[in-house]
């Protein structure tokens, strides 16, 4: 639900927040506990993509994708080969000269998709990236996300209030309550059979107490 701690713990696993306890493990590796330059070295590998997309505006849509190889000091050329490319990836490989303020709303976050592609991560964190969307263009986005999950084998991690995005797209399923777990699982078992009172709310938001009875 709204206020539960979603888009805190997101902004945890890339350490855009730090957690006051515990520890975020990628790899085996404690980000928490690395230095700065390491940390920078790390989000590369861990990107993300957002509800309003972030794109910068008064840039294209080649140069946006090329952003982030800028920074990480990759020569134009190159660059700009490997944004076309990614263009080609999310389906636009019309739109590279357009700016963002000319595409719709799924233009734009599957230039934002290509954007974080860029440094070729191994996580792809999605904070609501659907909920500013139709119900028609957020499936064509889940299906563009599923494709790079399995083709490119990125790990997604999708933060969401839909439950109908959960059960589209994701494997696994962790609902969250007030900032701690409520449970976890396999999609298909926590939707089939939700144990938690945070889980029946989501899972079945009309007959809630109907369901507690039963349970």
């Amino acid at each position: 639900m709204s206020g539960a701690g979603k888009s805190t713990l997101v902004r945890c696993i890339n350490m855009l927040e730090r957690p006051t306890s515990g520890s975020v493990l990628i790899d085996g590796e404690d980000i928490g506990r690395l230095p700065e330059a390491k940390l920078r070295r790390v989000r590369r590998n861990v990107t993300m993509i957002f509800q309003n997309f972030n794109l910068l505006m008064q840039r294209n849509c080649l140069d946006n994708i090329c952003f982030p190889l800028e920074l990480a000091g990759v020569k134009k050329p190159e660059a700009k080969k490997y944004a076309f490319e990614l263009l080609e990836t999310v389906g636009l490989p019309d739109k590279a000269y357009a700016f963002p303020a000319q595409l719709s709303g799924g233009q734009q976050q599957r230039i934002a998709i290509a954007r974080a592609l860029a440094t070729n991560p191994k996580v792809l964190l999605c904070d609501e990236a659907t909920s500013a969307l139709d119900p028609k263009t957020t499936q064509s986005i889940l299906r563009l996300i599923k494709d790079i999950n399995k083709k490119l084998g990125i790990t997604v991690v999708i933060i969401t209030h839909q439950m109908s995005v959960v059960e589209e797209i994701c494997n696994r399923v962790a609902i969250l309550d007030e900032g701690s777990i409520a449970e976890k699982g396999p999609v298909r078992a926590v939707f089939s059979n939700p144990k938690s009172e945070a889980g029946r709310r989501l899972v079945f938001p009309t007959n809630t107490e109907e369901v507690a009875k039963h349970a």
